[in-house]
């Protein structure tokens, strides 16, 4: 998988209608187990990334501000590393001082089960549990179109 170039915009796709939303179950960096399922009711923002990818790493405080933002609305952001270890993901979130929950893609199978072949990819989930739409690419999660399309989940 490769990262997207910084240059290109983010592109919103459509998930599509005849594929389901990927039962995910992931676990935290402290080995805690996160189910997809357990999140129904609210809005839930898949942030697939990994620490080498320059455009993951530029869009992670917008992110965290989308979280901070929305958290009252029931939007939850969670940053799903893909392959790197624990301690990899522990340097980069301390040096970063990174605030959003992290979890494991220890294997890639949940990034292949979400259709993620770029990064960064964020699959937004809606409060029905279904998939509604990918953003594959850096985004800037304040501009009004990216705001646009989270507030129609919200």
């Amino acid at each position: 998988m490769m990262p997207l170039s910084a240059a290109a915009a983010a592109q919103r796709r459509r998930w599509p209608k005849q594929r389901t939303t990927p039962a995910l179950e992931l676990s935290t960096l402290d080995g805690a187990a996160w189910r997809l399922s357990a999140q129904r009711g609210r809005v839930v923002a898949l942030n697939f990334w990994a620490s080498w990818c320059e455009p993951c790493r530029t869009e992670m405080p917008s992110l965290e501000l989308l979280a901070q933002r929305h958290e009252r609305d029931g939007l939850t952001v969670m940053a799903i590393n893909h392959k790197e270890s624990v301690a990899a993901i522990r340097r980069f979130s301390e040096r970063e001082a990174l605030s959003l929950p992290v979890l494991r893609d220890a294997d890639g199978l949940a990034a292949r089960a979400c259709g993620v072949g770029i990064f960064p990819t964020t699959v937004l989930i809606g409060r029905d549990g279904r998939a509604a739409f990918s953003v594959v690419g850096e985004a800037d999660w304040q501009a009004p179109a990216e705001r646009q399309w989270i507030n129609e989940l919200l």
